[in-house]
């Protein structure tokens, strides 16, 4: 199976080393499944990806496994069967292994400056966590330069197991929205989320800030949504969701009903101040 160019060339048309710094590279099967739940089904993502003339997604900084990558394209792929997936890694070795799997993913060298491809989407995950936050605007100005027109990022953060996570999705023009998802089974309340906001928000969450003022909504909410738990965490999380509407908060609703506890809301709501 052709793996597309040679390990020390670049898959675009970047000059240059990779842009950035090698993370941790941590990975497992089926950590980002929320996140690529909530992409197949997100009207704006689906839009995206059905009206490109050239559906190229990239995933940017895999880790040392190519599985959520592989993952990833087999879900998009039931939004579009042509969608081309390129996972990017800084680590010479990273790259090496991924294409060594011989699967239907392209895989190279490649960071912030996308190997000089024009994305779709970009993927980020568990990528911008690990950067000083005073690096976070100007990465993200740096991926939305070389998007194709119409397209979207997704940075996010989630735990070991991905039972706790959280995204911002981004367009050309900036941010878009929150997400916040997680398996109801897996926490106490909302708020335990807080540990896996993106690098952007983390150091936000204080009192006066509008990302604790939903954080602490959220957790009222659900406190008040006990009595819904007899009919388990899933429903009690939907209760949570229609007394934060039922308070004005611009929740996101969905058409389907989902396992995950899925938390979304438009960017202004959560952008520090």
């Amino acid at each position: 199976m052709d793996q597309g160019p040679r390990l020390n060339e670049p898959i675009g048309h970047a000059q240059g080393k990779p842009v950035g710094s090698p993370t941790r590279g941590t990975t497992g099967y089926n950590r980002l499944r929320r996140s690529d739940r909530w992409l197949v089904h997100s009207p704006i993502v689906r839009e995206a990806l059905l009206t490109a003339p050239q559906p190229l997604v990239v995933d940017l900084g895999y880790g040392a496994l190519p599985v959520t990558t592989v993952e990833l394209a087999s879900r998009l792929r039931t939004v579009r069967a042509d969608v081309r997936v390129v996972g990017l890694e800084i680590d010479p070795q990273r790259v090496a292994t991924a294409r060594a799997a011989d699967t239907d993913v392209e895989f190279a060298l490649g960071g912030f400056e996308l190997a000089g491809l024009r994305p779709v989407l970009v993927r980020a995950f568990n990528v911008l966590r690990q950067y000083p936050v005073h690096e976070v605007d100007a990465s993200w100005e740096q991926l939305s330069t070389r998007l194709a027109t119409g397209g979207l990022i997704i940075d996010g953060t989630c735990d070991e197991l991905g039972r706790r996570c959280c995204w911002v999705l981004l367009d050309a023009a900036g941010p878009v929205s929150l997400t916040l998802a997680c398996d109801p089974f897996a926490i106490e309340r909302p708020s335990d989320l807080a540990e896996r906001l993106p690098k952007v928000l983390i150091h936000h969450n204080v009192a006066g800030q509008p990302i604790h003022e939903l954080l602490t909504a959220a957790d009222r909410a659900w406190a008040g949504a006990a009595g819904h738990g007899v009919f388990g965490p899933r429903v009690r999380w939907r209760a949570m969701l229609d007394d934060l509407r039922a308070q004005g908060l611009p929740v996101q609703t969905s058409r389907r009903r989902m396992r995950d506890g899925v938390l979304t809301v438009p960017w202004p709501t959560v952008a520090p101040v």
